[in-house]
């Protein structure tokens, strides 16, 4: 089972040539489960990731874990680490199935393991996450239904998220971040690893797109707010902001069936890519994934979206950016992923995955159009029921 799928910023090819991927063997995972975790490993697999390492682990009573091991990039920075672990908790305290770091048997949600994987001794965090039931909404034969009640999700934990507080939330300011879709310009950047290939004219045109019709619009989009307030002159300033997950993806949401053969959201995977961000975001981010494997994609996007605008509904330039959002993401997926994939061509297969369904995607969107697809989708979501 995929418990999880993380993103990595990347790097220009003029940095460093180390590769920040742990590479624990499953005797190294099991030492570290029970020397920090108390944790008799029974059974030990690897789980498929981006470039992060996951171990599902199951003790001699027969509970399962997730030991997870982040990168020796993103290992770096323990506040913002710390903050998304912070956010798994807190949203699971409030009822969304967020998957939660661990104690240690010292008390502590995360450490840091200093090893020599290949490429010289490296620092990687390592978390004990909770096992959560389910199969990957890829896995799923998901109905329209159900990617109402994920769109509603999706909005909800949106919402939920903006009562998160701490002082250490300014690390959420990501502006620079690749994967944002505040920064689809940035593709540009990478295109050459698409030479040759007439899916690279697509690429452009979405970007030139973007920036004409996308990019004037972002300031009136709902997004971040901060306010500062200190409640003693002793204490430290308090940031409230808004945030988005980020990644909620096909991979990042695991469900189980129900009756008449519909599906709950059973858990919410990987924040990774927690940042401030425009809800609109989120949005087209969910749409976008939801349709890569669904046999009717179109049908996607209005059940998401109706889910959603039950929750938080869109104004009028986030609804006309839809579209190219959904499109910029996508092309994102395909060209990040090839040029990770020809730097760390071990884990080829796992960084092509959005390529096997994206690539038909992005075409038949791009052929069909804005204004035939985005009727599509708000007609669906106007007349959507959940009873259907």
């Amino acid at each position: 089972m995929l418990n999880c799928l993380v993103i990595l910023p990347l790097c220009a090819d003029n940095e460093s040539p180390v590769n920040p991927r742990p590479e624990f063997s499953l005797q190294k995972a099991t030492k570290l489960a029970l020397q920090h975790y108390g944790v008799t490993v029974k059974e030990i697999s690897a789980l498929p990731s981006y470039m992060d390492q996951n171990f599902l682990v199951m003790d001699e009573p027969g509970t399962k874990y997730v030991l997870k091991i982040m990168n020796s990039e993103e290992s770096k920075n323990t506040t913002l680490l710390g903050l998304q672990t912070l956010a798994m908790s807190f949203l699971r305290c409030r009822g969304i199935p967020a998957q939660t770091a661990i104690p240690t048997t010292t008390g502590q949600l995360m450490i840091m393991a200093e090893t020599d994987c290949g490429h010289g001794a490296q620092t990687y965090c390592v978390r004990l996450m909770t096992y959560l039931p389910g199969k990957t909404i890829t896995q799923s034969p998901v109905k329209t239904q159900d990617l109402y009640h994920v769109g509603k999700l999706v909005a909800t934990i949106d919402k939920t998220l903006q009562q998160l507080v701490s002082p250490n939330l300014d690390v959420l300011e990501r502006d620079g971040i690749l994967w944002s879709l505040s920064n689809i310009p940035l593709l540009e950047g990478y295109l050459s690893v698409m030479d040759g290939d007439p899916l690279q004219e697509v690429v452009k045109a979405v970007i030139e797109q973007y920036k004409s019709h996308v990019q004037p619009k972002i300031n009136t989009f709902q997004k971040v707010f901060s306010k500062q307030v200190k409640r003693l002159d002793t204490e430290p300033s308090i940031l409230y902001q808004r945030i988005i997950h980020g990644d909620l993806s096909d991979q990042n949401l695991l469900v189980t069936p129900v009756d008449s053969g519909l599906h709950e959201v059973s858990g919410v995977l990987d924040f990774s890519l927690l940042m401030n961000g425009c809800y609109v975001f989120e949005l087209a981010i969910t749409i976008m994934y939801l349709m890569l494997e669904n046999p009717h994609p179109l049908d996607v996007g209005g059940a998401v979206l109706a889910g959603w605008e039950s929750i938080m509904p869109l104004n009028n330039n986030e609804k006309d950016s839809l579209f190219l959002l959904v499109l910029g993401r996508l092309c994102q997926s395909l060209v990040y992923g090839r040029y990770n994939a020809k730097k760390y061509p071990d884990n080829k297969e796992y960084l092509l995955t959005t390529a096997k369904s994206g690539t038909r995607l992005v075409t038949k969107l791009w052929k069909l159009g804005k204004t035939e697809v985005e009727r599509k989708w708000f007609t669906d979501a106007s007349t959507f029921s959940v009873s259907q």
